[in-house]
């Protein structure tokens, strides 16, 4: 027996917001919820982008197809944001977060990009759906905080995929296989950034699907209402006669949420497709017609006929250099609006053999650098432990907070590198001890001194916050078992 959903959904400011910057959508066949962000930088308008390119893709998909045309609406919403911000560069910083799923009777085709939430409840269990994009997930990952710690961090708005028209960060997608019985919530971090699963989990086991939302609502408002709140929440039924999927050629029956509701897309202003002349150079209100026979009469007539070649071959001339004008402009502003974006972000990267503050993103525009050093950390890279490393290899891009979450960030690395200096003094020091003995907790415990030790190389209480400390060859210092150990 094919499935169907039977889904209520719900899209709010919230109790502190002014105005609601998430959208969200819910069909038969699709349900997706996208968080915008930017504030004045029109977070609205981002997640309205996001629903209208995946409603446009809704629609009867089977399999992998549906991970295949999630991805593709993915990639057009990101192209339509950069457009945007290229256009009018009072747009710069707007992003959203995009969690959804198609679904075709029997799979659900999940995409995920940032910290929306998707979640199934089977058999009185909840598991997430979805893996978080952020700062905090990343801690969380490596045991530094716990979930509850998570909740009220003070850097846990820092997303490290988004949608905002850069080069576009891969979605998570995966397919899912669902059965009767099995509930599903797709939701903003209005809901899941201000309440535990535990809570989620209660709501969720309600028998009324209504009450269910309403509940979940309920506990967002109690967790503060903070931020904007979209919920949609289904149900996997055997499908009726009623509930038949229309054909992919149908029109989706679905609804529309939150900002995308009302939220309009402004026309592109500069737009290579909207000059004048065709690209035969004849003025587009005559393209595709032919002159008619009295015009050469008409012309020797007046005396202008040995003007007309040249002027046809000017007209001609113009419209071509017009249409040559119009792309450089294109180019041109696009390019800068992709700049001046670049520049609202802030990246720590390496910088020669330590970690360094950039503002800008990783790359470069037209041959030219799109970020700048700001500020050298003085942290060593080979003084973080390997997974650390590779992070700052790899970049990690401050969307949000400016130069003082990009600073915090450093913060937190320049931690981990004492720690791990750390670490590393006190397994040489215990390799010298000729007793054996459990090894320290560098944070609490200062190791016995071996004789001919001077006094700076055995403390451990203030590490150092650069530098690599000397160690015993590689043969003597233990094979790191963990990503946080060095």
């Amino acid at each position: 027996m094919p499935l169907t959903l039977r889904t209520v959904a719900h899209s709010e400011i919230g109790l502190v917001r002014k105005n609601n910057q998430d959208s969200g959508y819910a069909s038969p066949t699709m349900v997706v919820v996208a968080d915008g962000m930017g504030g004045a930088a029109a977070g609205d308008l981002a997640s309205t982008v996001a629903i209208i390119e995946l409603q446009k893709a809704d629609g009867l998909h089977k399999g992998r197809e549906m991970l295949k045309v999630l991805g593709a609406a993915l990639q057009k919403a990101n192209d339509r944001i950069a457009d945007l911000v290229a256009d009018d560069p009072s747009l710069e910083g707007m992003g959203t977060t995009v969690c959804g799923a198609l679904f075709d009777g029997e799979q659900l085709g999940v995409a995920h990009i940032g910290d929306s939430r998707g979640y199934l409840r089977r058999d009185g269990e909840l598991t997430r759906l979805t893996h978080d994009h952020s700062w905090v997930q990343s801690l969380i990952d490596e045991g530094r905080i716990t979930e509850d710690e998570s909740h009220v961090h003070p850097h846990r708005s820092l997303l490290l995929r988004v949608l905002n028209g850069q080069p576009i960060s891969e979605p998570d997608l995966e397919l899912v296989t669902l059965k009767a019985g099995d509930r599903i919530m797709f939701c903003s971090d209005g809901l899941c950034g201000l309440v535990t699963d535990d809570v989620i989990d209660e709501a969720l086991a309600g028998d009324d699907l209504d009450l269910v939302l309403t509940d979940l609502v309920e506990a967002a408002h109690t967790g503060g209402g903070l931020d904007n709140i979209t919920i949609i929440v289904s149900d996997v039924v055997e499908a009726g006669a009623e509930d038949a999927v229309p054909p992919a050629a149908a029109t989706p029956r679905g609804l529309v949420l939150g900002a995308a509701a009302t939220r309009e897309i402004p026309a592109l202003r500069f737009d290579v497709a909207d000059t004048e002349d065709d690209p035969s150079g004849a003025p587009a209100h005559t393209a595709g017609h032919s002159a008619p026979a009295a015009v050469p009469a008409l012309a020797a007539a007046s005396g202008g006929s040995r003007y007309e070649p040249e002027t046809g071959g000017r007209r001609r001339r113009l419209g071509l250099w017009g249409a040559i004008v119009a792309v450089v402009l294109v180019v041109g502003i696009a390019a800068y609006g992709t700049y001046a974006y670049a520049m609202t972000q802030f990246l720590v990267a390496p910088t020669g053999s330590q970690v360094g503050i950039f503002q800008g993103v990783q790359g470069n525009l037209l041959g030219l650098s799109t970020n700048r050093l700001v500020e050298n950390t003085g942290i060593q890279m080979s003084d973080l432990p390997p997974a650390y490393q590779e992070k700052v290899r790899a970049g990690i891009t401050i969307r949000e907070g400016g130069l003082d979450a990009a600073n915090a960030a450093a913060d937190e690395l320049r931690a981990r590198a004492q720690q791990c200096v750390a670490q590393r003094l006190a397994r040489a020091q215990a390799t010298q001890t000729p007793t054996p003995t459990a090894t320290p907790t560098p944070s609490s415990v200062t190791p016995s001194v071996p004789s001919g030790t001077t006094p700076a190389s055995a403390s451990m209480s203030a590490p150092p916050s650069s530098g690599t400390l000397p160690v015993q060859s590689p043969t003597a210092v233990p094979t790191p078992s963990a990503p946080d150990e060095c």
